[in-house]
């Protein structure tokens, strides 16, 4: 027989897991966001571009996930100068706007 808190766990669980769902994509497509930011500001257009992109995004899923640290580092190494301050802004606009494209397409 299930009770009301049962239900109640439930929609809490499944809320959880929604929330979690949409926090995944909304970081993933954050992070496509910023390596294509990224890119252009080394120079990189086209193929080079989205590849250097993707492999934003799946620095994601390496040990430290520490996305900035990869960003700095490849600017810093390509002689690009832009401060941490505008990394860090960066990260958190397309962060804003990636959860809201990311709720609008469901």
């Amino acid at each position: 027989m299930t009770t009301t808190f049962d239900k109640r766990e439930e929609g809490f669980e499944k809320q959880f897991a929604h929330d979690e769902e949409l926090k995944f994509k909304a970081t993933a497509r954050r992070d496509k966001m910023l390596g294509l930011w990224a890119a252009e500001k080394m120079g990189l257009a086209g193929a080079q571009a989205e590849a250097y992109a993707k492999q934003v995004v799946m620095a994601e899923f390496q040990e430290d996930h520490d996305i900035f640290k990869k960003i700095r580092g490849d600017l810093d190494a390509k002689n690009v100068t832009v401060s941490d301050e505008e990394i860090r802004r960066v990260m958190d606009e397309l962060m804003a706007k990636a959860v809201a494209e990311t709720k609008k397409s469901g």
